[in-house]
């Protein structure tokens, strides 16, 4: 041990008190940001797996002509200024499956389905409820979608092979009082025809739940009248993080319209954000205080120990020397708290996950939800380390400028 330290630890020592309340505010400084953090983080993570599951990576949807104004130029027939005046969207998706087979081609994509999508009323004896209805290719879909983790009764085995089968939502299916093989009707573009639940699916995103009905491709082409094309094609990614500069990619090379999930979910994307800084905000007033009680310990550490800083003047210390004895208190309380502050961090993230939550609406859980980062507790910790070293380094450097003659003079100041 080195000197400096030895006298530093000497130092610390003789305040236990007000040392002990430093060290306890930087442990929970460190440990709620970390739990609160884990939280945050969590449930937009879970958010984000839900609409994965459900919509995609990317949607690819309405082609993209281009209008152009052309003129001759001074009489040339053969030379033209073109002027693009903006864009045109035609609706849908004219081929599906060419267009499908070039998506296939990027390499970050996993996997493409095209879907018939429209709206219709579904009628049961009990009432009558609005819907939409998506026509799927099944073996595609459950490549871009949890589809098949949703299932919450009934098989997607009997919907493949029963004729008229459909995948209904489970507000949908309550609402309508249907279960597994109950018949309804479904009308749509001056037609009627009767469908049988196949099978109910839960994604938890009640918007969804309460409005979804999937059926095969062929039974929505036939019900709305649509021989050819799609509505959309739904993207599946390796790295759905990838999924704006991939979405651009695609926009410009297929000249078709692709958003990807961050621009579909940006409304609840920065209410997650804005939550986890706005916690990060509130855990971080520990982490101050702890900064404060060291400055505040530190200050009486100088005003008590001026005859010993005397006598360490005189035996040769450097104002250097005093600057890292007193920082050298600090680092001992913010090593130990941030240790000590991980752990409870982890402890009670531990806790917290266990507890009972039921959640549904935007997704569906019946605990709480938490993401293990590193980088939170690195952020942590980095947190303490700024706040509690800034505060430290105000008497230490006091302490510093201290002459050995105005002590004993009675003169410093």
């Amino acid at each position: 041990m080195s000197p400096n330290l030895r006298i530093a630890y000497r130092f610390l020592t003789a305040k236990k008190r007000a040392m002990f309340m430093s060290l306890a505010c930087t442990i929970l400084g460190v440990g709620l940001f970390i739990v609160t953090q884990a939280t945050t983080s969590g449930f937009e993570k879970f958010f984000t797996k839900t609409i994965l599951g459900i919509n995609g990576a990317i949607r690819i949807e309405d082609r993209i002509q281009d209008t152009m104004t052309s003129m001759a130029a001074a009489g040339s027939a053969d030379f033209y200024i073109v002027n693009r005046e903006g864009v045109k969207y035609i609706e849908g998706v004219e081929e599906p499956q060419r267009l499908a087979e070039a998506v296939r081609e990027f390499p970050n994509v996993r996997a493409v389905s095209a879907v018939v999508r429209g709206n219709v009323q579904i009628t049961t004896s009990f009432k009558t409820e609005d819907a939409q209805v998506f026509g799927i290719k099944l073996e595609d879909h459950v490549r871009v979608s949890d589809l098949e983790e949703q299932i919450t009764a009934g098989d997607l085995e009997t919907f493949r092979s029963a004729t008229g089968g459909a995948l209904v939502g489970r507000v949908l299916a309550d609402r309508l009082q249907l279960a597994v093989g109950d018949s309804f009707s479904v009308a749509a573009r001056g037609q009627s025809r009767a469908l049988k639940v196949s099978a109910i699916f839960e994604t938890g995103y009640r918007e969804v739940d309460k409005a979804n009905v999937y059926v095969l491709l062929p039974e929505a082409r036939s019900l709305l009248r649509r021989p050819t094309g799609a509505t959309f094609l739904q993207v599946s990614l390796h790295d759905p993080t990838r999924a704006p500069r991939d979405a651009a990619r695609m926009k410009q090379i297929l000249r078709h319209d692709a958003k990807p999930w961050q621009e579909r979910e940006k409304t609840w994307l920065d209410v997650f954000r804005a939550l986890r800084i706005s916690t990060m905000i509130t855990v971080s007033v520990f982490t101050l205080i702890a900064s404060l009680a060291m400055f505040n310990t530190l200050a009486m550490i100088v005003l008590e120990k001026t005859k010993d800083i005397a006598i360490l003047r005189s035996m040769g210390y450097e104002r250097k020397d005093i600057t890292q004895v007193f920082l050298w208190q600090a680092g001992i309380v913010l090593g130990i708290g941030a240790a000590l502050g991980a752990l409870f961090g982890y402890v009670v993230t531990w806790m917290v996950e266990q507890v009972p939550l039921s959640i549904t609406g935007i997704f569906k859980t019946d605990h709480f939800i938490v993401v293990r980062d590193v980088n939170h507790y690195l952020a942590a910790i980095a947190t303490a380390v700024v706040m509690v070293m800034v505060a430290s380094l105000i008497p230490a450097r006091r302490a510093a400028r201290l002459e050995p003659g105005d002590i004993v003079r009675g003169t410093a100041q």
